[in-house]
């Protein structure tokens, strides 16, 4: 463990703190990314918690067990513990959300050419339903960050019933400044929803002064938390309106507060507040993995691992810069737009068969992106990551010509 006052501790020692495959060069921890052994061995705690007594954790404890979970993950990321629901995944709760919306024929969704093509498809389905509008404004590149607000903000109509976009964009890496966006589209009255799904634990939060209507984000990527936590944050004048995914006994807990039929005694069930009631009981599944993500917070705060993402920034950019120097193409973004998760540019036409070769032939993880005709190698450096591993990806694009 890292001491308080000691030097940071090395990328191969805490890679052992990790399950990942031996001999791996895994440079791919933004797409799933990778449970530490501690946090592991909690989400399994959790999983033989409710196993000893199903019917009382399910029903009786683990309503209290989620809150105490919630408002350790509201202080993480800024926010009230009221204002935010668990949900399995970031895809989930945009889901809920365009659910929610009551959409009109003609109503338009404001978006970017860049969004995750799960979410891109969701607000594609959503509008094919009601009627609406899904207009994608392009953003450009390489990225002018100064341009990006101005850009949404002069596509808006009378009919804009919603902005979407990342804070970290997938496919391009890029940091987009929401916070701008929030605000400029607050004063003009339009509600806006975040994907920020790559957020948690890769970007400082503060949900509460973002102001963003709805936020999504993923605790299983930077957080390092098992897969299937996540979380959507709700301000309180929407949360009356929104629509679960499924209708469960929260929408008769009023019925069943006044003696109505049904079950006793499953009072984790029904939830006491109007995003519980709403999103929480989904039927019988498993919820050690929202439990578990106390311990990756302390798992993260016991490693220093704010200093450590620091550190792996400047290594990313350090590798973008090697590889474009020898590829001669440009950065696509300014520094201050870019993270730990750099998108590298490279020469190829076929970017499905050079992750192929790269993972099958070189023992490489690492995604492979396209966006508007160029191929991106999107490197994810983590505190785990060794420079011999870094080295064997800056080999493998050299052999490659690309």
């Amino acid at each position: 463990m890292s001491s308080d006052t000691g030097l940071l501790e090395d990328p191969a020692a805490l890679r052992a703190q990790f399950l990942l495959e031996p001999g791996l060069v895994f440079l791919n921890h933004g797409s799933f990314g990778a449970c530490p052994r501690p946090v592991f061995e909690a989400w399994q705690h959790w999983q033989r918690e409710m196993e000893r007594n199903p019917v009382a954790f399910l029903g009786r404890r683990s309503g209290a067990l989620l809150l105490a979970a919630r408002g350790r993950l509201a202080g993480f990321v800024g926010a009230a513990t009221d204002d935010l629901a668990w949900v399995p995944n970031a895809t989930t709760g945009v889901n809920i959300v365009a659910r929610s919306l009551a959409l009109a024929p003609g109503d338009e969704i404001l978006t970017t050419d860049q969004e995750y093509g799960a979410c891109d498809a969701t607000w594609a389905a959503a509008c094919r339903d009601t009627g609406a509008v899904l207009r994608r404004v392009p953003v450009p590149l390489p990225f002018e960050p100064e341009a990006f607000v101005p850009r949404l903000m002069a596509a808006l109509t009378p009919r804009t019933r919603l902005i979407f976009t990342s804070h970290v964009v997938s496919t391009t890496a890029l940091v987009f400044p929401v916070a701008e966006l929030c605000r400029a589209a607050r004063a003009a009255g339009v509600p806006t929803m975040i994907d920020g799904a790559h957020a948690p634990g890769l970007l400082d939060l503060d949900l509460a002064a973002l102001a963003a209507d709805w936020t999504t984000g993923n605790c299983h990527k930077w957080l390092c938390a098992p897969k299937g936590s996540a979380f959507l944050h709700v301000r309180p004048e929407h949360q009356a309106a929104l629509r679960g995914g499924i209708v469960s006994w929260g929408a008769v807990a009023d019925e069943l507060a006044a003696g109505g039929g049904g079950h006793t005694g499953f009072e984790a069930y029904v939830g006491t507040t109007p995003l519980e009631r709403r999103l929480q009981w989904q039927g019988t599944r498993d919820l050690s993995a929202c439990l578990a993500v106390p311990a990756a917070l302390d798992f993260l705060a016991a490693h220093r691992w704010s200093e450590h993402r620091a550190r792996c920034r400047a290594r990313a950019l350090a590798l973008q810069h090697e590889v474009l120097a020898r590829n001669g193409l440009a950065p696509i973004a300014p520094e201050a737009c870019l993270t730990q998760m750099v998108p590298i540019p490279v020469r190829t036409h076929d970017a499905e068969g050079l992750r192929r070769w790269l993972c099958e032939s070189r023992g490489i993880e690492v995604p492979v992106t396209q966006h508007a005709g160029q191929a991106f190698v999107r490197v994810s450096v983590q505190a785990y990551t060794t420079e011999a591993e870094l080295a064997a990806l800056v080999a493998a694009l050299a052999e490659a010509g690309v």
